[in-house]
């Protein structure tokens, strides 16, 4: 079981880097954190074999760089969408930078029909591409942007950097961007830099020979607990152990020779298994 940072190259599906990984690995239990558009890049946190049941207990944070185009809105909010023009854009600099600052913190943001959102069990996208005509309404929802800035900045296009909680579509923060500045804008090109602790500069590419193999206690935000060969015995078994050591969290990663036996809860002053992995 382990975790890999993968740098998925656009054009292709979040699905499809499983596939091909399923196919070079020769391991079927291959999962994903974060789904990534096909038109986005960028890195893709993957869990193998027992690694899948942890996915969701990375750090969530996302780093994200887009490009944008100005003057015209998509039915995507990408460049893959039809185009319809709006308007010239007109504005300034700083009129840029202080719309921006408008979508700092907590917010509200309406997800892309084109996106895998869920609606009564579907995806909004299966939804709209069955139905064409269909009039889908999907409910707006909380996100947290913590940073955002402009790297590039011309008339008609832009490069900005999004550091947000997990949720955010940036697709539809620049969709929203471009109504606030009256003139539209869509997104061009889109690369997911940092995903909690996994870095595009630390990430394999897709087609490497080797990759490199992430111990999910060095990646796992929670204390991490020795067990000696009692507790080892016992937490195999399903049991609860009396800790020895200080543990400050309520999660605990319980270890044995560097590698990871539990996933468990302290509750009462004691130690629960919640996952037990026994291939160690």
């Amino acid at each position: 079981m382990y975790f890999l940072n993968i740098n998925k190259p656009k054009g292709i599906s979040s699905f499809d880097v499983i596939r091909i990984l399923r196919k070079k690995l020769g391991i079927k239990q291959i999962g994903h954190s974060g789904t990534l558009d096909p038109l986005a890049s960028g890195v893709l946190q993957i869990g193998v074999g027992d690694c899948t049941k942890l996915l969701d207990y990375l750090d969530s944070d996302k780093t994200y760089v887009a490009n944008i185009k100005f003057g015209y809105v998509t039915s995507t909010f990408d460049d893959e969408g039809e185009k319809e023009f709006v308007s010239n854009p007109d504005f300034s600099y700083d009129d840029f930078e202080n719309v921006l600052m408008t979508f700092l913190g907590i917010t509200k943001q309406v997800p892309p029909k084109y996106s895998a959102v869920k609606i009564n069990g579907k995806k909004a996208c299966d939804i709209i591409r069955t139905k064409n005509n269909i009039q889908l309404e999907i409910p707006e929802r909380e996100i947290e942007i913590y940073n955002i800035s402009i790297l590039n900045f011309s008339d008609y296009e832009a490069q900005i950097f999004v550091h947000c909680k997990k949720g955010v579509y940036i697709r539809s923060l620049v969709n929203d961007i471009g109504i606030k500045l009256g003139c539209g804008g869509y997104v061009t090109e889109l690369k997911r830099v940092a995903a909690g602790c996994f870095r595009l500069e630390d990430s394999d590419k897709l087609d490497s020979i080797d990759y490199h193999i992430i111990n999910p206690i060095d990646v796992l935000p929670f204390d991490k607990y020795e067990l000696n060969e009692v507790e080892f015995s016992r937490i195999l078994n399903g049991n609860y152990i009396n800790p020895k050591q200080n543990v400050s969290s309520d999660k605990v990663l319980l270890t044995k020779d560097n590698k990871l036996v539990s996933f468990a809860i302290l509750s009462d002053n004691l130690i629960k298994p919640k996952k037990v992995f026994r291939g160690v």
